[in-house]
């Protein structure tokens, strides 16, 4: 009788366990589809922006440092990382280096009005709308991991088989807080 009741326990103990586990890699899995999810869209952004400059070259020529940054941007944030921290902070040089190509347009009415120019700023807007989504759903997804490996009693076997927490990918707009408006 006693080897029964300690079977049932080690039995019980051994599926905890199991559910356990299974959760936190259910977890960690949605997380990185979260993050492969900001990649399509980064990839989206990164093929449009040589079309840009471009277009962009061909009415302003003698911008050519403000076409270079966006190159240059463009291929630091395409280089392979090793964190979501130096990724974010590449994108983060690369929206300034667009937000600096995109006023350029202002003193140029002729590439303002260009057909292509406005088609290529409408789809990076939308890029990065999806961008913004994508994060939203990366770091939420974080969140849910993170709060498995540190809630009990997952912590417990997150702990034993080494799960570690996963990064947010913030914006520089993000990490400086909300807009402050003074009237």
């Amino acid at each position: 009788m006693v080897l029964i009741i300690i079977l049932i326990i080690v039995v019980l103990l051994l599926l905890f366990l199991v559910m356990q586990y299974n959760g936190l890699v259910r977890a960690k899995n949605g997380t990185e589809n979260a993050w492969s999810q900001i990649d399509v869209q980064l990839r989206r952004r990164y093929d449009l922006i040589p079309n840009l400059v471009e277009t962009v070259k061909g009415y302003a020529e003698h911008e050519r440092e403000t076409l270079e940054a966006v190159v240059e941007a463009r291929n630091a944030a395409m280089a392979g990382q090793n964190t979501v921290a130096d990724q974010a902070q590449n994108e983060n040089m690369l929206s300034g280096a667009l937000k600096s190509l995109f006023a350029l347009s202002e003193a140029y009415p002729d590439l303002k009005a260009n057909e292509n120019f406005l088609q290529l700023q409408e789809e990076l807007t939308s890029t990065e709308s999806r961008i913004a989504f994508a994060r939203q759903h990366y770091n939420d997804s974080v969140l849910s991991f993170n709060n498995k490996i540190e809630t009990f009693p997952s912590n417990l076997v997150a702990g034993a088989f080494n799960f570690k927490q996963a990064e947010f990918f913030e914006t520089e707009d993000e990490a400086q807080g909300p807009v402050q408006v003074n009237f």
